[in-house]
């Protein structure tokens, strides 16, 4: 195929290529990346460059052309770029299973390699749903979570996505019928546990699993909350013999101030997905994590395993840069770096409060999140962020930012510069 011109290139785009949440064809112009280089993304219609203020959908933790995790993809390269995991294994996989073993929450022993973030979450339903299972008690098939969750776009995480003004609103009615407790406060308040207690209790005999995202709900709202409620649902899952299901897809690899959420309570669930930063951002896979009781429970069943096996499955070029960019991140003061990006995003966010349409400002670890009292005009914010030299992407009421590890105090600034930027013309 010949070179493409940039407008060939837009115009075949916008003919062929469908894009996430997107009309087809689509109907908005994209932006062309040239190259990514630190926290940078270069455009390829000569205008400049835009600091990256979403780590690709809070993915690229290092940022990107990162020379460790560079050479760590040449190396692996160099041996094989895949093989199947039906019979075979290797080095990386198995590396790559001991890291997130001795990294995770103590407890969590066995990890099954996935695809995306919403396959390891089908995994995670499908642990639950067998494990019942096979322990003889089919009843127990209901998952129940809290409102304004997201937890992915197949078909059991949409499930349990909140069914009411988020994205997969669409299928209601014909998507499994779930338990959904209400939105957890920001604080503790002993009545909102008090809930969580009295749903538990009442659906125990045909609940499989409680699924949540710990401290911070993602996509479905952004919103913090505190990691009391997290004990507060190990106690009862525990009293009533539910599993307990933490969604570390966004949260995981030290998003939130600390590796994983659930460390912000020092609880173990049964079972967590882990996604998104896995690989630094190179390539896609995610992980499910669960105990030896679990494991063990579906090894007892009438079909002792777990019938779930993606044609790539643990590949091997995927887990060898995942490997790479974990001991990175654990061989230097992620959390300090966390912390310096945390106290910049409060700083630099601070004058949002006082923007007209502006409802709240909160920021935890390297999440800082602006939410407006009316959905943001994408269009324009984006347009706005751009101007400052950012690359965000707002979406319903929120413009958002989780930039890099590396991201530099300045650029720190700027991000937060153009987040108030696009608040006021979104």
């Amino acid at each position: 195929m010949p070179e493409l011109s940039h407008s060939e290139l837009l115009e075949l785009d916008r003919r062929h290529v469908w894009h996430p949440y997107g009309p087809m064809p689509g109907r908005q112009t994209p932006l062309v990346v040239e190259s990514a280089s630190g926290v940078r993304l270069k455009l390829a219609d000569g205008s400049g460059e835009l600091v990256d203020g979403m780590s690709s959908w809070w993915s690229a933790i290092h940022g990107y052309n990162h020379p460790v995790l560079n050479e760590a993809a040449r190396e692996q390269l160099s041996r094989m770029s895949h093989v199947m995991f039906g019979g075979l294994t290797h080095e990386p996989a198995v590396r790559l299973a001991k890291l997130l073993v001795d990294m995770s929450p103590e407890g969590l022993e066995h990890v099954f390699l996935a695809d995306s973030g919403s396959v390891s979450v089908e995994v995670a339903v499908k642990m639950c749903l067998q494990y019942w299972r096979s322990l003889g008690r089919p009843e127990k098939r209901r998952l129940l979570t809290w409102r304004g969750g997201y937890h992915g776009d197949t078909w059991q995480p949409m499930s349990v996505c909140d069914p009411e003004g988020g994205m997969h609103e669409l299928w209601s009615g014909v998507l499994p019928r779930q338990v959904f407790a209400d939105a957890p406060p920001v604080e503790f308040e002993e009545s909102y546990a008090e809930h969580l207690r009295e749903m538990i209790e009442r659906h125990a005999g045909e609940l499989a699993a409680v699924i949540v995202e710990p401290v911070v709900q993602g996509a479905g709202g952004m919103r913090f909350h505190s990691p009391a409620y997290l004990r507060v649902l190990r106690e009862v899952c525990d009293a009533h013999d539910v599993l307990l299901v933490f969604d570390e897809i966004a949260t995981g690899f030290g998003r939130t101030g600390a590796l994983f959420a659930a460390g912000h309570a020092a609880v173990t669930p049964d079972v967590m997905c882990v996604g998104k930063a896995l690989t630094g951002g190179y390539m896609t896979m995610a992980a499910t994590l669960c105990t030896a009781r679990v494991a063990d429970g579906i090894s007892r069943g009438e079909v002792p395993v777990l019938a779930h096996g993606p044609t790539f499955m643990g590949n091997p070029l995927a887990a060898a840069v995942a490997c790479a960019s974990i001991e990175l991140l654990l061989g230097q003061d992620w959390l300090a770096e966390v912390k310096r990006i945390e106290a910049g995003l409060r700083d630099g966010l601070a004058p949002a409060a006082e923007l007209p349409g502006v409802r709240d400002v909160r920021v935890l670890g390297a999440i800082g999140v602006v939410q407006l009292d009316h959905a943001v005009d994408m269009e324009a914010a984006t347009r706005a962020a751009v101007r400052e030299g950012v690359w965000l992407r707002p979406f319903r009421d929120l413009i958002y930012t989780m930039p890099p590890y590396v991201t530099g105090d300045a650029d720190v600034g700027l991000i937060a510069r153009a987040v108030c930027a696009a608040a006021k013309e979104g």
